[in-house]
């Protein structure tokens, strides 16, 4: 178990849920249309992806560049967000 922290090995599980539940709700609201348009879900999940990846950087001790560098697109995305959110 602790093998899967200290890799960041886990963070890759967390992202293919994450790949799987974007496939899961867009299958759900094409089918059904209910539920969280693909438009609004898929740049929550990016952010969230980017996130993931920042603390995948540090756990795998890649640098304070590389953990800057997914915080930075994280927080492009989330203003990215604020931005067309408010105009919806």
């Amino acid at each position: 178990m602790q093998a899967l922290f200290d890799g960041g090995r886990v963070i890759d599980l967390i992202l293919a849920l994450m790949a799987f539940e974007a496939v899961a709700l867009g299958i759900l609201y094409r089918r059904t249309g209910r539920g969280i348009s693909p438009a609004r879900l898929l740049p929550n999940l990016l952010a969230g992806a980017f996130l993931m990846l920042a603390l995948r950087a540090s756990l795998s001790g890649a640098g304070a560049y590389a953990m800057a560098f997914w915080l930075v697109l994280a927080m492009l995305v989330g203003i990215l967000i604020s931005l067309v959110i408010g105009s919806w």
